[in-house]
């Protein structure tokens, strides 16, 4: 009893790390030093249809004294496209899309099947029951083919194994070993729907070790995903937001000009050695 108990509560606090990790890493990437502007076109921000076929403010004659067409809706759009479909992995790298977005839907799933599991606990007709049983089930399906074929792609794909750390094989292990114990643990020892109503009673006397060991991996994975590669989800809106779209002009009085004054001024805060990226000393200067 006492070993599930903890192992619940550990669980707890996975997913509060998880949430509290997560707005620390969002809070550094918004706080970065200025970044190296890329401005990959088409930026989906310009306005008047400019965002759809790549145009530019710099169309205009006398752009810099004209106010800017922005377009917040479809750079929106665009995002969601990408945070939500992979839309760029499908255009370019079709073949490794399908495992990618299966593995990632399948865990957006997973999300959705645990609030309804919560909900379960104090409403749960049988239609509802029904749909959430549906929703895991599919939710654990995709999910784990989605790790198992990136995991074989990985393997037995030249290109990727190459450039593939073992830290790679471990995030998808971990992920797919979570997954397998609770397959394991809702098909073969308990219901999810018992379970969810005993861990929230805190009644974790009839818990299987099966379903302890889940909720061990799962806390673990909680608190690891934040810490590893796998925040990209936090990257993504920062790398296309604030570098790839980032056209705004340079112009005198500007934002960016401001912008710019003020990082000037503050301490290099960067990993890079190469001696450009460091300000010189007064005794280079003088020297």
């Amino acid at each position: 009893m006492i070993a599930a108990t903890l192992a619940f509560v550990f669980v707890i606090i996975g997913l509060a790390g998880f949430i509290i990790l997560t707005a620390v890493k969002a809070w550094k990437y918004a706080h970065l030093s200025v970044h190296s502007r890329v401005e990959l076109y088409p930026v989906p921000k310009e306005g008047g249809g400019r965002g759809k076929y790549g145009g530019s403010y710099f169309e205009e004659e006398d752009w810099w004294e004209k106010p800017r067409k922005l377009d917040s809706v479809y750079e929106v759009i665009d995002i969601m496209k990408e945070m939500l479909l992979i839309s760029k992995l499908f255009t370019h790298q079709r073949s490794l899309w399908w495992a990618s977005y299966a593995f990632h839907l399948g865990i957006y799933v997973m999300f959705g099947w645990s609030l309804l599991l919560l909900i379960s606990v104090f409403w749960a007709p049988e239609f509802f029951v029904i749909g959430t049983t549906v929703v895991g089930v599919i939710g654990f399906a995709l999910s784990t083919v989605g790790a198992v074929l990136l995991l074989v792609r990985r393997f037995a794909d030249e290109s990727l194994r190459k450039y593939t750390p073992p830290q790679e094989y471990f995030n998808i292990l971990l992920i797919l070993a979570t997954l397998v114990t609770g397959i394991v643990s809702w098909t073969l020892f308990a219901s999810p729907f018992e379970v969810a109503r005993s861990v929230f009673t805190f009644n974790t006397t009839a818990l299987p070790p099966i379903v302890v060991a889940h909720f061990v991996l799962l806390g673990v994975t909680l608190l690891y995903i934040p810490l590893s590669k796998m925040s990209h989800y936090v990257g993504k809106f920062f790398a296309f937001h604030k570098v790839l779209w980032d056209n705004d002009p340079n112009v005198t009085g500007s934002k960016v000009a401001e912008l710019i004054e003020r990082e000037s001024a503050r301490p290099v805060q960067t990993q890079w050695a190469a001696p450009h990226t460091h300000p010189a000393s007064s005794d280079t200067l003088e020297g």
